[in-house]
C-alpha cells in the first residue's frame, strides 16, 4: 500500500473513532464524574503512550525526569489533561453533546488568536472574517437560534466549552515551541496531568465505587479520545502528500458524531445545533483555505 493510500486510511480511523468520543463522554459521564473519568481515562492514555515513546523514542523516554524535560512535562501536564479535561467533561455533563463538541471545535480559530500574541504572527481580514463567521455560530448554538433575544439556554455549560477551547489553544502554542519528540512530550504530560488526577481525587473527590461498564467506557475513551487516535492522527499527517487536505478530512467527525448523538444518545438534533456547527466549520476551513493559498 502506497503512503498516499496508508494515509487515508489512519486519516480516516482518526475521524471514525473521534465521531464516537462525544458520545461515550455522555454515556460515561452517567456513572461517574468528571475527575473519576478523567483519572481513569488518562491512566489509560498513559500505558499507551508509554508503550508508544518506549518503542519510538526509548533514550529520549530515560531524560523525562531530568532537571530541562521536569519543568515542561509538569506545565503541559497541568495544562492537558488535567485542567483542560476536568473543564471539557463539566461541560459536558452540563450540556446536550450535540452543543458541547462544536463549541469546543473553536479551538483552531483561539490558536490564530493566540499565534498573533505569543507567536507574533499577523491577523489578515480572512483571519478575522473566519473567526467572526465561526464565533456566530457558537452564539447561534448558545442561545439555540434565539439570536435576537440573546438569551442562552445554558451560560455557564457554554462558559466552559469555550474555556476548554483557549486551554487547549494555550496547551497547542506551548506544544509547538516545544521542540522535542511529539510522542515524548505528550507522554511526560500525561504521566504528571494522571498525577495530578490523583491527588486531586484523593483530597477533593473518591475514586468509586463505580461500576465496571463505565470503568470500561473510561478506558474507551482513553484509547480512542486522548491515546491510540492522536497516533493514527500524527502518522497519517507524517504519510500525507497534502497536509492540508487531510486536515479538512479531520472536519468530517463533528458532522459523524451527530449520528452517534442522535442515535445512540437520543438526543432530539436541534436546528440551531445543524446551523452552528456548519458556522463553525465553514469559518475554520476559511481560514485553512487562506493558508493553504499562502503555502502554495
Amino acid at each position: 500500500m502506497k503512503d498516499k493510500s496508508k494515509s487515508l486510511v489512519f486519516t480516516l480511523l482518526a475521524v471514525l473513532f473521534w465521531s464516537t468520543v462525544a458520545t461515550a463522554f455522555k454515556l460515561t459521564l452517567q456513572g461517574m464524574n468528571s475527575a473519576q473519568l478523567l483519572f481513569y481515562s488518562s491512566l489509560t492514555s498513559l500505558i499507551v503512550l508509554f508503550v508508544f515513546a518506549r518503542l519510538n523514542s526509548p533514550k529520549m523516554l530515560t531524560q523525562i525526569f531530568s532537571k530541562q524535560q521536569l519543568k515542561k512535562n509538569m506545565l503541559l501536564g497541568l495544562i492537558n489533561p488535567f485542567v483542560y479535561y476536568l473543564i471539557l467533561f463539566k461541560a459536558y455533563s452540563i450540556l446536550p453533546a450535540q452543543e458541547a463538541q462544536p463549541i469546543n471545535l473553536t479551538w483552531p480559530l483561539i490558536i490564530s488568536i493566540l499565534s498573533v500574541i505569543f507567536l507574533k504572527q499577523k491577523l489578515s481580514i480572512k483571519t478575522i472574517i473566519g473567526l467572526l463567521i465561526s464565533f456566530s455560530g457558537v452564539v447561534v448554538i448558545a442561545t439555540r437560534g434565539n439570536i435576537l433575544s440573546f438569551h442562552f439556554q445554558n451560560l455557564y455549560g457554554v462558559l466552559l466549552a469555550v474555556s476548554s477551547s483557549f486551554i487547549w489553544a494555550g496547551f497547542w502554542i506551548l506544544n509547538l515551541l516545544d521542540k522535542r519528540e511529539e510522542s515524548i512530550k505528550l507522554f511526560g504530560a500525561f504521566l504528571f496531568g494522571t498525577i495530578y488526577t490523583g491527588i486531586y481525587i484523593f483530597f477533593f473527590d473518591s475514586f468509586g465505587p463505580v461500576e465496571f461498564k463505565y470503568v470500561l467506557g473510561a478506558v474507551y475513551i482513553g484509547l480512542f479520545e486522548m491515546g491510540i487516535t492522536f497516533l493514527l492522527w500524527l502518522k497519517a499527517l507524517s504519510l500525507s502528500e497534502n497536509k492540508a487536505k487531510t486536515s479538512t478530512i479531520a472536519y468530517l467527525f463533528p458532522v459523524i458524531s451527530l449520528f452517534f448523538i442522535h442515535f445512540v444518545l437520543g438526543e432530539n438534533l436541534f436546528t440551531s445545533s445543524i446551523i452552528g456547527l456548519v458556522l463553525i466549520i465553514g469559518g475554520i476551513l476559511f481560514q485553512q483555505l487562506k493558508e493553504s493559498k499562502k503555502v502554495i
